[in-house]
């Protein structure tokens, strides 16, 4: 079997699973679940990583996620590793709690965003234990399941604040409540006619019309194949390292040298811009820094922080980003 294409880019969107090794449980009670959904919207605002849907199984668990960085590995590096630590020390374990890396399906978003959210809110009734219930047993229990993004789809009063509910819903009617019936009702469709999305997957890893697998090997797949990179037109709009550098001296007063050497929020809104409007890697701005790139996600994670809680320095730092985007 060949090895599935890894393509990333700007914009991307993909169906992300994971399994436990050994396909053994990766959550063992609701206090994990609950961690795992605050880490996964943590490293979500790292790494501006926009989420459709999700749902936890006992051993493995979905997601949607669209990647405005093309960042998806950065993302999924940095989640399950915290992730996997924090399940070792609770529960006093040692070594790999997933099966291998992570799979990921890259979507082609049009055409198939809605139908995969439904196909992941699907999930939980997709075991063997439901089998003998009937359809409305079923979206009952799927309705009410609380590890899923979909309470948030049918009912408004059930969303959570990082699901990006709006695109889908507009997909299907300009109006929010009726487009939630409608969401439900479709869900009930696809119950009744066994909702697969399998059979149009391409090359292990592509879902989409062989159009679109022949534009992404077009634009993101070069003869070199440095599957990893976005192509040179993905990432032209990013502005050089030299250039924020100087922006972010013009803006704060300091000299290039002072911002390399400040530990504190000034090196912090640098890592962060360099991520965000450079389009550098943790390793290349550990680099500038003289640091491990696991350093930078940690201090990027702490301005995350300390944005929600202080005002001053959240306007310093909107108006060093509105400087990177004149």
């Amino acid at each position: 079997m060949t090895r599935p294409l890894r393509i990333q880019y700007p914009g991307a969107l993909y169906h992300v699973t994971c399994r436990g090794n050994e396909r053994k449980e990766i959550f063992k009670d609701d206090a994990d679940r609950q961690y795992f959904l605050d880490t996964l919207a943590e490293s979500m605002a790292i790494y501006s990583i926009r989420l459709y849907s999700f749902v936890l199984m006992t051993n493995h668990f979905h997601l949607l996620v669209e990647t405005p960085l093309g960042n998806l590995s950065e993302f999924m590096r940095h989640f399950n590793i915290t992730y996997t630590g924090y399940f070792n020390r609770r529960h006093n374990r040692v070594g790999h709690l997933y099966q291998g890396r992570y799979k990921s399906i890259l979507v082609d978003k049009d055409p198939y965003l809605s139908m995969l959210t439904r196909y992941i809110h699907l999930n939980p009734v997709r075991v063997e234990k439901m089998e003998k219930l009937s359809i409305f047993e079923k979206i009952e229990y799927i309705q009410a399941y609380y590890w899923s993004s979909l309470p948030g789809y049918i009912d408004g009063r059930k969303t959570k604040g990082f699901v990006d509910y709006t695109f889908v819903l507009r997909q299907i009617d300009e109006g929010e409540g009726v487009a939630r019936r409608a969401y439900r009702k479709q869900i009930i469709e696809d119950m009744a006619g066994g909702l697969d999305i399998r059979k149009d997957i391409l090359v292990q890893s592509v879902l989409g019309s062989r159009d679109f697998l022949d534009r992404i090997k077009q634009s993101y797949l070069p003869a070199k194949r440095e599957r990893e990179k976005p192509s040179l037109n993905a990432i032209s709009r990013y502005l050089s390292k030299d250039r924020l550098l100087n922006i972010l001296a013009e803006e704060t007063g300091k000299s290039i040298k002072e911002i390399k050497e400040e530990k504190g929020n000034l090196r912090r809104i640098a890592m962060d811009i360099l991520y965000r409007h450079g389009g550098l890697n943790g390793t290349e701005i550990g680099g500038i820094f003289g640091v491990d790139y696991s350093l930078v996600s940690q201090e990027r994670k702490r301005l995350r922080e300390k944005l929600e809680r202080d005002g001053e320095l959240k306007r310093i730092y909107k108006k060093i980003e509105r400087a990177c985007q004149q």
